[in-house]
């Protein structure tokens, strides 16, 4: 029998044996064959007859054989290496994702205890999840037929070592928690380098590995039990670490947007580099490997042994003509656009777009970075905004006409069930009618609204369903209060209500209403000034009216009419009489803060526009600021020219008529004002259908047909817009995260408001024709984008104030200075430096910079506050000289003060800075020398070619702060310095807090690095707006504030007394002079020292030995170490007294000022004195001098080591901001 199943070339391995049994599995196409054997069958062997079996059967996919043993006891221990082996192999055959780490495991057998030590911990966790001692019994048990049982073993020593490693690096990420790990995966590893394609061809895209095929399980889907997985995703974290023995933890967090995993793998540094050189955040990658539940993170992770570089399900446009957007919201929306502008325009770029809009909800602030990102990406930005508009130009009376008050006037008033005329119905009507000015008839009808009336209305308004049952149905008591009302003005309290309701349920009679309608409401808000609120019985209250049964139909006519009665000695008052009258006495509605803000499109279309838009914006956040920025349509009219205006999304003014149903003179009335129309997917108004407004979505198609066919009719063009808040459909989440953190009830009810393709746009719109939709979607935006000029928001250069003879004062200013330090002539470093400072300063127009902040110092100092010089005006020789620092910046040196005598020639290897200079006399006259200098390169002020824009920071006395500011305005104007606006947008702990709530709000878990996801989509969103500590920008005379940005209130607080720019500060500091006024608690301590001491601080010296003594010991204090807890006494020192920079002052005990100095460099900016310089000085590998403290050393050593100066600037420059060095 076996003859028929074994070739000849193996049968006789099997010599002796006997067929017990085969089992075939249907379901897995797999087979079983059972063999009895007296001795040992090699288990390569068998492996061979395995895959010889599975050639000859063709269709099945798997054959086991499996051999049971009638061999010893004794035997089964004596040879149990190779039982070993056996069991590894078939592990490996049958594909178990364990069996890898399984051959590394030490053996130790007791009696019939087999020991199974593990030296890692995340090893003893997988296979304790995947049973691998109950598998490795049930093989001993069926081959051997032994009841043995096997034990996990932690090594005690190797945990020791493995939880001290991890105990070390937990700050680190726990980098060590699988170090062990690697030493079992390196045959693995080893054989992926010789056999990297198992069968399959070497593909462009490997990146680590071997090249695998099969589908990948979605990411969602992963559990800690789920063993050798196939799983694609997105790179959106990297985290590259080194362990104690060399090899790398190369760490991915990779997203499929259903969920987010962590992936790692161990290598050798070439590897790493190869995968770095490879891949990079935002590539797509295809993996296989173990998915395990790291106890250390708290989390399931995979360690992937192959991965490939892959195509991500990326959308593109395939439109041959492309569409543009021309409703888009960036990151700057305020909690409510998610996506970043560049990111937005260049997925413009990548798919083709020539142009796209910004409009984001009221504000400017992504313009800057718009435009640098059409630059990179080439493509036409359009700017805009998507504008709050309130309509204060609406009639006061509606079909005004030259009635005067004594005619008919039927004042009227209903009780409905509901506020939605479409779905709700009218319980009461009444009436009264008045002629000359007296009420000379009445009118009461109930209404039977043919359902039931909810409880909370009856409470309410009294009415109930007995009261109503026997009424009249709708038509009927329509068609007698039409005949009550005749062609008598109509008048109501908050009219558009009522009258909406009429005229909805007025349709089916054909009723078109004309009259003359008067609301009470709007009326008494222009009117009646003096009171808050203007609801009926606020007003009868004021007026001392009887105000009866207060929502009954009836009795609320009568009041009205009465209040309408008082309003009208009000208007005779004031010499009105007529109704059309009213509408000529008030142009425009003043009340504002009572209408509704509709949204509205506003594009620029020139440079003219620009301007506008930025007053436009300006008036919003100033003049019209209520819970949001408002432009009401007289002040748009004014401005409109250089604009186009669009009529918006679903709560535009167009929109909300045609829901209301309004008539079709109203809604043409309402259109001819915009230059295009717009609509949008059914889909992104889908809350209309789901909250009750619409009935349908045939409802919503029908209005948007409408529109288009509205458009056509009076020749105005319509376009398909997305009103878009988010790049891709998955991004929704994050925007949901953000809603659900500030209340909103539907954030889970995400419409589809991403940017979309030609082709999905075209989709959305296939229940138009094909014409229609390419003119809508295509045809129309493109040309609107085509009418608009190429716009720059912010202008190039620099734009500086204007003060005749600034040049030639700051000029005498420092000659003069200079003669009475070092005398005439001058010595020739200082006339050689003075020259080139002055030539760059007046040169580039930075003289009046230099007079401002001199004039401010002046003044401080006049009202007996000193001012600290920030940063690097110290480094100006000029500033020196002006009196705006007390910092000279020329090398160390000595200068009489009598006689003028100078000595340069000093050794700067021994003294950086003047005041460290030993005490001298002059050689001429005996006098004492002063000792100056602190050497520092003007080119750290403005650079090599003097045209850098000067950053002149000055601290001032915190109670003198306001005082400066006020003095920065004198000098220039009001209306010409304002305060430099920031933009708070939500930090990632912030983020954080957001993803957290929302997740534990809806009891949802998600993994590690999908928390890392979202935290990262929620990060950079606008949360608020604020101001600069301390910065003032300044516009020239010459210029408006409006040419360069928009101005507002910082977190729109009207209260706050302060106007700042609408643009960060950092995106106009090169183009308006930027003072920085700070204020600081340092001029203000030193102001009350100098009252309580009667010392003048300036008289004080630099190099007194006992205060130097301060930053080495605690003896010059008079104390000791213990008394106070420190071994310095600096805690009274700024920035010298904190626990950070007093271990500074331990590991280097400095002795000079020019050590001081350096101290305070390091101390300054992250890992430039920990794990950096400490080090070095701790290992005596450098001193104090010799180590990089500030940028300038970068510079003046690179200067010095011979590399051409404007090099060493700019790479000083690029490595103080961060960016490092480039290949060049």
């Amino acid at each position: 029998m076996l003859q028929k199943i074994i070739d000849a070339n193996n049968i006789k391995y099997f010599d002796g044996c006997v067929l017990k049994k085969t089992k075939v599995y249907l379901k897995e196409r797999r087979w079983e064959i059972v063999l009895e054997a007296p001795n040992y069958i090699d288990a390569s062997i068998i492996a061979k007859v395995e895959d010889s079996l599975k050639e000859k059967l063709g269709c099945i996919e798997d054959i086991r054989i499996v051999i049971e043993y009638s061999t010893s006891k004794e035997w089964f221990y004596r040879n149990f290496n190779k039982v070993w082996e056996d069991i590894n192999n078939r592990a490996q055959r049958e594909g178990l994702s364990w069996s890898r780490w399984l051959s590394k495991c030490r053996l130790e057998i007791e009696d019939e205890n087999i020991l199974l030590h593990i030296n890692n911990p995340m090893i003893a966790e997988l296979f304790n999840a995947k049973k691998v001692s109950k598998y490795i019994e049930e093989c001993i048990k069926k081959w051997y037929r032994l009841n043995c049982k096997v034990h996990l073993v932690m090594d005690e020593e190797e945990l020791e070592i493995y939880q001290q490693d991890y105990n070390e690096k937990k700050e680190q990420e726990n980098i060590s928690i699988i170090e062990k790990v690697i030493n079992s995966v390196e045959a693995q590893q080893s054989t992926n380098k010789t056999k990297n394609n198992n069968g399959l061809s070497q593909k462009q895209d490997l990146v680590f590995g071997r090249a695998f095929k099969g589908e990948p399980i979605p990411i969602d889907q992963l559990r800690e039990d789920s063993g050798r997985v196939i799983v694609k995703g997105k790179i959106f974290d990297v985290d590259i670490r080194e362990t104690r023995n060399g090899k790398i933890i190369y760490s991915m967090d990779i997203t499929d947007y259903s969920s987010s995993i962590t992936i790692k793998t161990f290598c050798e540094k070439e590897q790493a580099d190869k995968i770095k050189s490879q891949l990079a955040k935002g590539d797509w990658v295809l993996l296989r490997g173990e998915c395990l539940y790291d106890k250390y993170l708290k989390d399931v992770v995979i360690i992937f042994n192959d991965l490939m570089k892959t195509d991500g399900p990326e959308r593109q446009d395939n439109a041959e003509i492309k569409r543009v957007e021309l409703h888009l919201h960036t990151q700057m929306s305020a909690m409510d656009g998610v996506s970043s502008v560049s990111a937005l325009v260049s997925r413009a770029a990548k798919w083709g777009h020539p142009a796209i809009a910004i409009t984001d909800h009221g504000v400017l602030q992504a313009f800057p970075d718009a435009y640098k990102a059409g630059k990179k990406y080439g493509v036409k930005i359009l700017y805009g905004v998507e504008a709050y508009l309130i309509n204060d130009c609406r009639p006061l009376i509606l079909n005004g006409n030259d009635m005067d008050f004594n005619q008919p006037i039927v004042v009227f008033d209903i009780e409905t069930t509901g506020l939605d005329p479409k779905k709700d119905a009218i319980t009461e009507i009444g009436a009264v009618k008045i002629i000359n000015k007296e009420i000379v008839d009445s009118f009461q009808t109930f209404v039977n609204p043919e359902a039931p009336i909810p409880a909370e209305i009856t409470k309410l308004t009294g009415i109930d369903d007995n009261m109503v049952k026997d009424a009249p149905l709708i038509n009927q008591a329509l068609e007698r209060f039409k005949e009550f009302c005749g062609n008598a003005a109509l008048a109501a309290h908050n009219a558009p209500f009522d009258l909406g309701f009429i005229k909805e349920k007025s349709k089916s009679l054909g009723w078109e209403i004309n009259n003359p309608v008067i609301d009470t409401l709007v009326l008494s808000r222009e009117l009646v000034q003096d009171v808050k609120r203007h609801k009926l019985d606020h007003l009868a209250k004021h007026f001392g009216i009887r105000l009866d049964n207060h929502h009954r139909a009836h009795y609320d006519a009568a009041a009205t009419s009465q209040i309408l009665l008082k309003l009208f000695e009000i208007l005779e008052d004031m010499g009105v009489k007529r109704l059309i009258d009213i509408n000529s006495a008030f142009t425009h509605i003043t009340n504002l803060n009572s209408l509704p803000a509709y949204h509205a499109t506003i594009l620029v279309k020139n440079k003219t526009g620009l301007k506008n838009l930025y007053k436009l914006v300006s008036k919003s956040h100033i003049d019209y600021f209520y819970r949001r920025p408002r432009i009401p349509k007289s002040i748009l009219m004014k401005y409109r020219e250089g604009l186009i205006i669009g009529s918006g999304c679903e709560a535009g003014e167009l929109y909300r008529a045609m829901v209301k149903g309004s008539s079709n003179n109203e809604v043409t009335e309402i259109a001819q004002f915009y230059d295009f129309l717009e609509v949008q997917p059914i889909a992104n108004n889908a809350y209309l259908v789901r909250d009750g407004h619409v009935e349908s979505f045939e409802k919503l198609e029908k209005i948007n047909k409408s529109i288009v066919k509205l458009g056509k009719r009076i020749g105005t063009p319509v376009v398909a817009t997305g009103d878009v808040h988010f790049l891709d459909p998955h991004d929704e989440y994050y925007r949901r995260i953000l809603m659900t953190g500030q209340g909103y009830s539907d954030a889970d009810h995400q419409p589809p408001l991403y940017y979309k393709t030609t082709e999905e746009m075209l989709k959305d719109f296939s229940y138009l024709d094909k014409e229609t939709a390419l003119e809508i979607v295509v045809h129309a935006p493109r040309r609107i984008a085509e009418s608009i000029d190429n716009i720059q928001p912010i202008p190039d250069g620099l734009f500086t104030p204007e003060i005749p003879g600034a040049e030639e004062q700051i000029k005498q200013m420092s000659l003069e200075k200079a003669h009475r330090i070092y005398g005439k002539p001058l010595p020739d470093i200082v006339s050689k430096r003075l020259e080139k400072e002055l030539n760059s300063i007046i040169k580039h127009g930075f003289a009046v910079l230099y007079y401002i902040a001199h004039k401010l110092v002046k003044k401080s100092l006049s009202d007996g506050y000193l001012v600290g010089s920030r940063g690097s005006v110290g480094s100006s020789l000029v500033a020196f000289m002006t009196d705006i620092t007390e910092v000279n910046p020329l090398p160390p040196h000595y200068v009489c003060p009598q006689c003028k005598h100078s000595d340069f020639n000093i050794d700067k290897s021994k003294y950086g800075v003047g005041i460290d200079l030993p005490d001298k006399n002059c050689p001429n006259c005996g006098s004492h020398y002063n000792k100056e200098g602190i050497d520092i390169p003007f080119e750290v002020f403005l650079g090599f070619k003097g045209d850098k824009v000067p950053d002149i920071d000055l601290n001032f006395s915190g109670e003198y702060q306001p005082t400066a500011h006020k003095y920065a305005e004198e000098l220039f104007g009001e209306g010409y310095v304002f305060r430099a606006g920031t933009i708070g947008t939500i930090a990632e702990k912030t983020a954080f807090g957001f993803v957290k709530k929302y997740l534990d709000e809806k009891g949802i878990t998600v993994s590690n690095a999908e928390i890392k996801r979202l935290v990262a989509g929620c990060t950079g969103v606008k949360r608020t707006t604020g101001q600069h500590p301390g910065g003032l920008m300044v516009v020239p005379r010459s210029r408006e504030i409006f040419e360069f940005t928009p101005i507002q209130y910082p977190a729109d607080d009207k209260d706050s007394g302060v106007i700042t720019t609408h643009f960060d500060y950092n995106f106009i500091h090169d183009n308006l002079v930027k003072l920085d006024i700070l204020g600081h608690d340092d001029p203000t301590m030193i102001k009350m020292l100098e009252d309580l001491t009667g010392l003048d601080a300036k008289n004080i010296p630099l190099d007194d030995e006992k205060t130097m003594g301060i930053f080495s010991s605690t003896e010059p204090l008079g104390v000791k170490p213990e008394d106070i807890g420190s071994q310095v006494g600096t805690f009274g020192i700024p920035e010298f007294g904190t626990r950070f920079v007093r271990q500074m002052l331990v590991d280097t005990k400095p002795t000079t000022i020019g050590e001081l100095v350096r101290i305070s460099g390091l101390s300054h900016g992250t890992d430039v004195w920990l794990n950096n310089a400490q080090d070095l000085i701790r290992d005596g590998i450098a001193q104090l001098s010799e180590v990089i403290s500030t940028r300038d050393d970068i510079m003046i050593y690179l200067i010095y080591k011979g590399l051409e100066p404007t090099l060493a600037f700019q790479i000083m420059e690029s490595v103080r901001k961060g960016k490092g060095l480039t290949p060049e």
